[in-house]
């Protein structure tokens, strides 16, 4: 079964980064930003994002539409200050470039300015390792 990660973060406190490098540590796969397009095809995409005004970020969704042929499912991982999930957003795009999304996700609340000090906490990072490998059978 193949899998790869992807990320998209513009924060500079980088906890959606810091949550891509967990769960590449905890699989083995490198973590790549969504300006690197898929080499090949994949069983599984695990896709590491956050909450932007709302939404998922155009680059998200530029990546998404770029690989689609590629891609078998997508596996949604995000943090948010606003404890709101990306599910729902990345959902809409895969349904409409026809890309399976597993029901199961990872989400986690993220610290920004003065919101969730201290947040994704390390058991936040244990969950996350511990859900990605659940995932590739790692």
């Amino acid at each position: 079964m193949k899998n790869a990660i992807r990320f998209f973060t513009k924060s500079k406190k980088g906890n959606t980064k810091k949550l891509a490098d967990a769960v590449s540590e905890a699989t083995g796969l490198e973590a790549l930003d969504v300006s690197a397009d898929l080499a090949e095809n994949v069983d599984t995409l695990i896709l590491i994002n956050a909450m932007y005004a709302a939404n998922i970020d155009k680059e998200v969704k530029e990546f998404l539409a770029r690989n689609k042929e590629k891609i078998g499912q997508v596996v949604n991982m995000n943090t948010a200050a606003s404890g709101a999930s990306t599910w729902k957003a990345v959902s809409k795009v895969t349904d409409e470039l026809g890309i399976a999304l597993s029901e199961k996700e990872f989400h986690c609340a993220a610290s920004w300015i003065f919101i969730n000090k201290g947040l994704p906490s390390d058991e936040d990072f244990t969950r996350a390792k511990e859900f990605a490998r659940s995932i590739t059978g790692t």
